[in-house]
């Protein structure tokens, strides 16, 4: 049987930065050229897009506000993040091109995955049968929004961002109680993020309190893809999100952006990151018989004091009466991490012989 949550298990959710600007050409260049570097690396990844409906996701007041001059009444509104606004209505996409984008990121044999910022954008993602969702860090605290995407019953990732644990909790119940799977991102809500602000041991802390949820990195540094990476799957992340973008045309690349290069180098580090790990189980490791040769190469052989007759035992506190220890250990022959038992002669030993296994 699967478990409900296999599908986050070493998923990488690729996020177009800023909607690709509503430039539907440059999205779809986006989507293909990182469609190559995932499918070089042999690795799973979502692709995920931002839906806001902006006739309801943006006061009336100012759905024009893409339009109106610097130094309007409504851009100097005080204490209004009116870029966002702004930046929201200028990469608004209809239906039909988001529906364009989701069909060349299941081309790559991509995951389809969107964060709904506002109740009829979750419509959207029904309609348009978006197969993970994304909960947004500043999202974590409404209940109209969590209640609509849980009620859609798709595998859903939520960040942690700006969040306290006692909030995340009830995100956690909501979806188990709903019985939808949920996986928990360590994020910083910073873009981008110092070295000294991604927090990584917070993995520890998550994997603690949500046993039973796979818990991921939603990353925003920009010094190097290879660190964070190696750090946070030996603490256990399954899952991963990055803000991509490419340099082209006029456009400017955010710092907390990764270029696909980049991301080449990310996917490397995760494939360092499994070789150096091993697999994901809760048992002892297998000793090879090629690291079991070598200890023995290492080890102290069992030698003959004196002559022993066949059916001799050799006990440890014998030592230095009836045989010594010494180098090398023969092959086959019993060796001083034998001691944990007593040792029966099969057959007889002349002094300075080695003791073999029978």
């Amino acid at each position: 049987m699967i478990d409900k949550n296999d599908i986050f298990n070493n998923l990488f959710v690729l996020e177009l930065a800023n909607n690709h600007w509503g430039d539907l050409d440059r999205g779809l260049e986006i989507i293909r050229q990182y469609g190559e570097v995932v499918k070089k690396h042999g690795v799973r990844a979502a692709v995920k897009l931002q839906f806001r409906d902006p006739e309801t996701f943006i006061h009336p007041a100012f759905l024009d506000l893409a339009t109106k001059k610097e130094g309007s009444e409504v851009t100097d509104a005080p204490g209004t993040n009116t870029r966002y606004v702004e930046k929201t209505l200028r990469t608004v996409l209809s239906e039909d091109e988001y529906k364009t984008l989701l069909d060349e990121v299941k081309k790559y044999g991509m995951v389809t995955m969107s964060t709904p910022f506002d109740e009829k954008s979750v419509d959207m993602c029904d309609r348009l049968d978006i197969e993970v969702m994304k909960i947004g860090s500043g999202t974590t605290k409404s209940p109209s929004l969590l209640n609509k995407v849980s009620d859609l019953g798709k595998p859903t990732i939520v960040s942690s961002g700006g969040t306290k644990l006692e909030d995340l909790d009830k995100v956690v119940k909501l979806f188990k109680e709903k019985n939808v799977p949920l996986a928990i991102n360590h994020c910083v809500s910073l873009y981008p993020s110092e070295d000294n602000e991604l927090k990584i041991n917070q993995i520890d802390v998550l994997k603690e309190r949500y046993p039973d949820n796979v818990i991921g990195f939603s990353t925003h540094e920009y010094h190097n893809w290879n660190d964070s990476m190696l750090l946070s799957y030996a603490k256990g992340a399954r899952t991963w999100e990055r803000h991509i973008d490419i340099d082209k045309g006029d456009y400017p690349v955010s710092k907390y952006c990764s270029l696909p290069h980049q991301v080449d180098d990310w996917f490397k580090a995760f494939r360092k990151a499994e070789e150096m790990c091993g697999p994901d189980t809760e048992d002892a490791r297998v000793i090879t018989e090629k690291e079991a040769k070598y200890i023995v190469s290492v080890s102290r052989g069992v030698y003959a004091k004196r002559d022993l007759p066949k059916g001799h035992t050799l006990k440890e506190e014998n030592l230095d009466k009836d045989f010594y220890l010494a180098i090398p250990a023969p092959d086959n022959g019993y060796t001083e991490n034998d001691f944990y038992q007593e040792i029966v002669l099969t057959e007889a030993v002349s002094k300075d012989e080695p003791i073999i296994r029978g």
